[in-house]
């Protein structure tokens, strides 16, 4: 599971916003693009109407570096 497993949608919305990331288009069904211009980033959140806590899963792995 995600580092923000466990989380309300409007509660990952702001950790994500504090992270640096934008909204940046809705995508196929309940599911929208935040995009981070600092970092080049992509990641989706779902928003379900109705949905269980503990239910979103987001994946924010930091950006891997190669020399």
């Amino acid at each position: 599971m995600g580092r923000l497993a466990g989380f309300r949608y409007r509660q990952i919305v702001q950790r994500i916003k504090a992270l640096g990331f934008q909204f940046d288009r809705q995508a196929a069904g309940s599911h929208e693009i935040w995009f981070n211009p600092s970092t080049h980033r992509y990641t989706t959140i779902p928003n379900h109407p109705g949905q269980r806590k503990g239910d979103i899963l987001l994946f924010l792995a930091p950006p891997r570096l190669t020399a």
